[in-house]
């Protein structure tokens, strides 16, 4: 009985209502007591998503047609494995990050302009990831996308608006590229119901120019080598608890999309230019953000420019599994492997930006030559950035380990040696500039006097440090799970 309430719970509707209840709610009620509203809703979502995840685990994907208008006239939300998993990593990385900004956009002192625009900008953000991670068609992927841009430039103004203005001038861009290629793709098919377009294969080269035309103006919103240049300034000057969803999340919906779009939705449009395009931009991503990484001074710096290396390895699953390599036996552990390492890469990222934010606090500064000592003041946020970093770096037993494994296995069963030495030079590379500032912070004997940080704050970046390290260690399970719903020849992995 209890089972089949479960199961006919309207968890994946109300997974996009009640965040937009909460966006509402802080606008009411103002920064004084939005901040609260944080040990309601993240309870109430990590509930939600469960048993999506649940009802996805149990049976089939579960697609759910709003007000029972059928597509193409209805709205449709879709739920499998895949969107499942990204679900659930944004209710942990949300309510994590509104836990650690409770104290820092608190009003109880006096209401400001930062700590009332954060709570409805934060509500806001989560409402649209939860939107494109279960939208099940491009122009509705199109208004959530769109409402995730304007809530991520509202939190980069937070710290500033001339990287601002740059973050929504490239948005803007790739917003315009993205809805022309959906009215190329709608004039083709006359619908924008992923279900429906892949049912019907239509033109392929006019849907190769549609999926261009989206795939550019959403790798402008991902910030993919040589579209990144927004992304240092923004991610390295907002605060702290905003550079950790940017980072974590944000880029991570378009990417999501542009993986619905090419290898669910027209897999046989993708032509072998296509993916080896894009997975050499993926691969000069790797190396180019690695290596400014290794020049940076500021701690948050860092952490930004590894986000433009770490997504190039996502776009590596592209020439590993797309088009027709998707019927290669290695295609499904390089599917696999992106996705573990879009999932493990969002929780190890979150934590790093959330220990600098903590050890800007403390220090009020976070240059990397006057970290001295600073692992003694603060052992656990720095040991959170440490275990961050192993994940990043492809250690075992991490979560990002598991899934440069997956990727590196299949690059060379394909055959792929320069996929897989670019790989490899960039794990030497993280493990260079993730090193730097935890030497820094265990250089010299002195205990430095920093402001006091309150201690339980400091165990939310190593709870998702750690949980991005469990990730690699129960590993067989998120496998399993992110195949439900995906096609035969995904199911295969790694033979």
């Amino acid at each position: 009985m209890t089972g089949v309430i479960v199961s006919a719970f309207p968890a994946i509707e109300l997974s996009i209502a009640l965040p937009l209840v909460a966006l509402l709610t802080a606008i009411l009620i103002g920064g004084k007591l939005a901040p609260r509203l944080i040990l309601a809703v993240g309870p109430l979502m990590m509930a939600l998503t469960g048993i999506v995840a649940w009802q996805v685990a149990e049976g089939d994907p579960t697609r759910v047609e709003l007000g029972g208008w059928e597509a193409p006239l209805g709205i449709a939300l879709f739920a499998d494995g895949l969107s499942s998993s990204f679900l659930l990593l944004t209710a942990i990385i949300m309510s994590a990050v509104g836990i650690v900004a409770m104290a820092g956009f608190d009003a109880r002192d006096g209401e400001t302009s930062r700590s009332y625009s954060f709570w409805a900008l934060f509500y806001g953000m989560w409402a649209a990831l939860n939107g494109v991670f279960l939208g099940a068609d491009f122009f509705n992927l199109y208004v959530a996308i769109e409402l995730l841009t304007i809530t991520a430039v509202g939190m980069v103004a937070l710290g500033g608006t001339r990287a601002a203005i740059r973050y929504l001038l490239f948005a803007l861009a790739g917003s315009l590229a993205y809805l022309t290629g959906v009215v190329l793709l709608y004039a083709e098919a006359g619908t924008l119901d992923m279900s429906l377009l892949a049912a019907n294969e239509g033109d392929a080269s006019v849907r190769l120019v549609a999926g261009g035309l989206m795939t550019a103006g959403l790798l402008a919103k991902t910030a993919l080598f040589p579209l990144h240049a927004w992304l240092p300034p923004a991610h390295g000057g907002a605060p702290a608890p905003a550079s950790a969803m940017l980072s974590a999340l944000v880029v991570k919906a378009s990417f999501f999309i542009i993986v619905r779009l090419w290898f669910d939705v027209m897999p046989e449009a993708a032509g072998p230019v296509l993916v080896q395009l894009i997975g050499i931009l993926g691969g000069t991503a790797i190396l180019y953000g690695s290596l400014l990484a290794l020049r940076q001074a500021r701690l948050k710096m860092i952490i930004a420019y590894s986000t433009v290396a770490q997504l190039g390895y996502l776009f590596l699953i592209f020439p590993l599994s797309g088009g027709i390599a998707g019927e290669m036996p290695w295609a499904a552990g390089a599917w696999s492997g992106g996705m573990f390492h879009a999932l493990a890469h969002g929780l190890a990222k979150a934590a790093a930006f959330l220990a600098a934010g903590l050890i800007i606090e403390a220090l009020g500064h976070d240059r990397i030559d006057d970290m001295k000592g600073i692992a003694r003041a603060m052992p656990v946020t720095v040991f959170a950035f440490g275990i961050a970093a192993i994940s990043l770096m492809g250690l075992p037993p991490s979560g990002g380990f598991m899934a440069k494994y997956l990727m590196l296995t299949a690059a060379l069963a394909g055959g792929h040696v320069v996929i897989a030495l670019v790989m490899m030079a960039g794990g030497l590379l993280a493990a260079a500039y993730l090193f730097r500032p935890v030497n820094r912070a265990f250089s010299g004997s002195d205990i430095p006097e920093v402001a006091y940080v309150a201690y339980w704050r400091q165990w939310v970046p190593l709870i998702l440090a750690l949980l991005a390290m469990l990730l690699g260690v129960v590993s067989a399970g998120p496998y399993e799970f992110i195949q439900i719903g995906r096609a035969v020849t995904a199911e295969v992995g790694i033979e």
